[in-house]
């Protein structure tokens, strides 16, 4: 069989699944190690703090949802999709991307950019190209918000490192992030609460539809007046309680797999709530609590469960959580409490705080790769294709 021909280039979410597990396992323990002195800062010209943002961001979180992206625009559409060399480019991409932001220090800077820039570029383009192209097939409506924030995220990276606005460039980005998980949040926990304990969960149009604009005006938020960003923050996260208790997460929290959607979706709440009032009183954090309450709580909670769930049942599987899928969800619910609940507690081992939620990362996706990967290199057992 042809390298490109492979199972892993049938499908975005198989090459990059693979490469977001290697990017949690690795990126958190590499940026401990930066931290603690351990090992020095990668060779280029960006702060450790810039590095370490933008591989989280752009590195980690772009492999995932590029491959989510890659993977569901196909079937909202009901095309085959990017496929076989086109995917092999884009992974290369990204790998040439993370090896830039280590080492492209010295590198001229038209190579740098180069390397930089093609990833994100290149897969924004493509995954507008699908959704534009075939706009009139979208079974959602509200992929406008997708169309949004695409280009957005090519803004925000340019800020962090080239413009020479950091704390925009990564506010932009969360944002954006932000914006994504309640659009996918609202559509996936309804299927899944109505298959898992056959109820309806609250939809309400008018409703939904205020969360996700307020969402997309926090992405600007670093453009705003602070007290407006207060406002706006609280409003959306006074809408999103309002919801969530609505939800039934009485039922929800009976089961892992989706309970920690569910504190992922509270996690969002409370980052909102730290923003909106730290706007007004001045509390006292251990460590960056709000964008970590994020990036922990939000995407570490969240994106293991989907990359278990979307690499089994897009590759013919049942889905089903074992005890070793269960057992990753429990570790960076481990890593929540560690890295946000602990500092507060026991600030004085602060140091040690980071060093064990690392870990905890890299313990998880280090199990959630041994269990994913033999999957995502083997093709469907059911026969399909793709």
């Amino acid at each position: 069989m042809r390298f490109s021909n492979s199972p892993l280039w049938l499908v975005g979410f198989r090459p990059f699944f693979i490469l977001a597990c290697l990017a949690g396992m690795f990126l958190p323990f590499i940026w401990a190690m930066i931290f603690s002195g351990a090992i020095a800062a990668p060779a280029n010209v960006f702060s450790a703090v810039q590095w370490h943002a933008h591989e989280m961001f752009f590195g980690f979180g772009w492999a995932v949802l590029g491959g989510f992206l890659l993977t569901s625009t196909k079937n909202w559409v009901n095309i085959r999709g990017y496929h076989g060399p086109a995917l092999m480019l884009l992974a290369a991409a990204w790998i040439v991307e993370r090896v830039g932001m280590a080492f492209g220090g010295g590198w001229p800077k038209a190579l740098f950019l180069l390397s930089n820039n093609l990833f994100l570029g290149s897969i924004v383009a493509m995954l507008l190209w699908t959704l534009i192209r075939h706009r009139n097939a979208d079974s959602y409506r509200d992929n406008i918000f997708f169309l949004i924030m695409l280009p957005g995220f090519l803004v925000a990276k340019y800020l962090m490192l080239e413009g020479g606005e950091f704390p925009a460039g990564y506010s932009m980005a969360m944002g954006l992030f932000r914006l994504a998980f309640l659009v996918m949040l609202e559509r996936t926990l309804t299927q899944f609460m109505k298959g898992a304990f056959s109820v309806q969960i609250l939809r309400h149009a008018k409703l939904d539809m205020a969360i996700k604009l307020l969402g997309l005006l926090l992405v600007l938020e670093f453009a705003l007046p602070r007290p407006l960003t207060a406002a706006i923050s609280l409003l959306l996260a006074t809408l999103l309680s309002i919801r969530f208790f609505y939800w039934k997460p009485h039922l929800a929290l009976r089961r892992i797999d989706i309970g920690v959607m569910y504190v992922g979706y509270l996690c969002i709440v409370g980052q909102l709530l730290i923003e909106a009032l730290g706007h007004v009183i001045n509390f006292v954090w251990i460590g960056s609590v709000s964008v970590h309450l994020f990036t922990f709580g939000a995407m570490g909670l969240v994106i293991p469960g989907m990359i278990v769930r979307i690499s089994k049942g897009h590759t013919g599987r049942k889905v089903v959580f074992a005890g070793a899928d269960k057992l990753v969800l429990y570790v960076m619910l481990g890593a929540l409490i560690v890295r946000i609940v602990v500092p507060q507690i026991a600030p004085a081992a602060y140091l040690g705080w980071i060093h064990l939620s690392a870990a905890c990362w890299l313990v998880a996706f280090g199990i959630l790769a041994w269990r994913t990967i033999p999957i995502l290199l083997q093709p469907r057992i059911d026969g399909r294709e793709h």
